[in-house]
């Protein structure tokens, strides 16, 4: 299949990416953890609608400009894999630091679900990934029904990973298993972020 390693290549650095720590995690596991467990899969739901939104904007604007300006796709390219080695490095150095949460609140699943797509769409990290990531790995002549495959999955991956840390973290025995395993978890991904980068610069 003509585009198969472009989406090999696209789901193995989303996944990384998606399970590394950040705001949209902290936003999910919180709300699991001191809410519910169905606020958490609505703050999972949340999540993956805004990812789908990223994903839909990213292509809808990138698409266009990277068509037409080869320069701006290499550059894109470089930056974005920067990118991921500066988000890995950041992880392994903050890997011993808590994670830090909010104390109890009463939130209904509406709120939950537009507060965790909130964050997500006004977090810098997903800005920066989604505008750099899709110009590394997708083909700059792409035909749309790839730009459908590709946001399908990041809805899809997104609502299974965030919905899942819904069910594992409103269990508080895991919750206390994670935190005791937080730094070696996130030096991993961070290691593994780096590796991703490093490969994107050698292949350009």
């Amino acid at each position: 299949m003509e585009y198969l390693d472009s989406l090999v290549l696209l789901v193995s650095v989303y996944v990384v990416s998606l399970v590394s720590p950040g705001p949209n995690f902290i936003i999910v596991t919180n709300t699991s953890m001191t809410v519910s467990r169905a606020a958490g899969l609505f703050a999972g739901l949340g999540l993956a609608i805004a990812s789908l939104t990223w994903a839909v904007m990213a292509m809808a604007g990138l698409g266009f400009l990277l068509t037409h300006f080869d320069w701006l796709h290499t550059t894109l390219q470089v930056v974005g894999a920067l990118y991921l080695i500066w988000l890995g490095l950041k992880m392994i150095r903050g890997a011993a630091k808590p994670l830090k949460t909010t104390g109890p609140t009463e939130v209904t699943w509406r709120s939950a679900m537009r507060r965790a797509y909130v964050v997500s769409m006004t977090n810098p990290k997903s800005k920066a990934f989604f505008g750099s990531i899709f110009a590394l790995v997708i083909p700059t002549h792409a035909p749309v029904w790839l730009y459908c495959v590709i946001a399908l999955t990041c809805f899809l991956l997104s609502a299974l990973w965030y919905c899942g840390l819904a069910f594992f973290f409103s269990n508080r025995r895991v919750s206390a298993g994670f935190l005791r395993f937080k730094a070696g978890i996130e030096r991993v991904m961070g290691a593994a972020l780096i590796l991703i980068g490093g490969r994107l610069l050698w292949a350009r």
